[in-house]
């Protein structure tokens, strides 16, 4: 069930899916600092199979509300779930 808005896209959020492999793949969202209702989002996509290092496939900056619809379509199309940080 996705239950986020944009204010919550203040705090750092991943999301995980797991794959076949025992690995995952994982989008973190880290925002800047700032005001809850202005700046940006880094997101981070990647992939991870313990023990090797993390994968970091591509890293992009978008707006909160912009990175707040992805999260969404994400959990919604993508079989994304939010996780604990995986590292």
């Amino acid at each position: 069930m996705v239950q986020r808005n944009v204010t919550a896209m203040a705090t750092p959020f991943w999301l995980v899916r797991p794959r076949a492999d025992g690995g995952c793949d994982y989008v973190s969202f880290l925002p800047d600092d700032g005001p809850p209702d202005a700046g940006t989002v880094e997101i981070r996509e990647g992939s991870h199979l313990p023990p090797q290092m993390p994968l970091l496939k591509r890293r992009h900056r978008l707006g909160r509300a912009e990175a707040e619809a992805r999260c969404m379509r994400l959990q919604k199309e993508g079989g994304y779930h939010s996780s604990e940080p995986l590292f």
